[in-house]
């Protein structure tokens, strides 16, 4: 798609970005994190490879870092096989010769998942929305912090190591216990951490009419050059509880 848009329209993309619909950022992404010659990724979340929840960098870099399927081929006549996504995605950088660098970001993966609480061993902890961060990707979801300070400590500490948590030290994490679904009131607690403007972007869509939510999405599709998903009439009606 970035090759065709660029050939349509005959110029070539400095940098790419690639990131997530479920990303929460919590601050901006800052002009220092687009490095010449490197590939950017978020530090954690690593699973024996790389974290792939954030990726920045040239029109070079960004090829090979965005060649998910079609790399697999080269990747087994190196002998690469069997890996998990963050351990091709390793693979992929170092087999093209694409150097790469980690850099601590403001944002987290907002997750309706449920997961054992205490986390232990190869459990997944999961950050509250309000946690000083910076989170580099880590789940997290609207809640009331049940483990802060040294609780976080003893927690992350019994993790395995391998799956290369983020940074936790210093108060970066408060945890939620996610091992139901979200806790009775958590717009409220979205709402007073994420500030006015998105309390108010999340009040709209919680009270959208199924012909609203549809009439915006078909707006939204016409200012798109490639629009490949389902229908917005499913959306909304998925998204809405319709």
């Amino acid at each position: 798609m970035i090759k065709k848009h660029q050939t349509r329209n005959n110029f070539t993309y400095d940098w790419v970005v690639r990131t997530r619909v479920d990303g929460y950022w919590n601050a901006p992404l800052d002009p220092e994190n687009f490095i010449p010659g490197y590939y950017l990724i978020p530090p954690g979340s690593n699973f024996g490879g790389l974290n792939d929840r954030l990726g920045i960098g040239d029109m070079n870099a960004s090829t090979v870092a965005l060649s998910r399927l079609s790399l697999i081929p080269e990747l087994d006549s190196y002998g690469f096989t069997s890996l998990n996504s963050e351990a091709a995605f390793k693979a992929q950088l170092k087999t093209q010769g694409v150097k790469y660098h980690a850099n601590r970001l403001p944002f987290c993966i907002l997750s309706d998942r449920q997961y054992s609480f205490p986390p232990t061993h190869s459990g997944v902890p999961v950050a509250s929305l309000s946690s000083p961060g910076p989170l580099s990707g880590t789940k997290c979801r609207p809640c009331k912090p049940v483990c802060v300070g040294s609780c976080v400590g003893n927690v992350m500490q019994t993790l395995y190591k391998g799956h290369g948590w983020t940074n936790w030290e210093n108060g970066a994490i408060e945890l939620c216990d996610a091992h139901d679904e979200w806790e009775t009131g958590w717009e409220k607690i979205f709402d007073q951490v994420a500030g006015t403007k998105f309390a108010s972007v999340r009040r709209h869509i919680k009270s959208l009419e199924l012909t609203e939510c549809i009439k915006d999405f078909e707006e939204m599709r016409r200012r798109t050059v490639d629009w490949d998903s389902a229908s917005a009439t499913e959306i909304c009606r998925l998204g809405l509880g319709s």
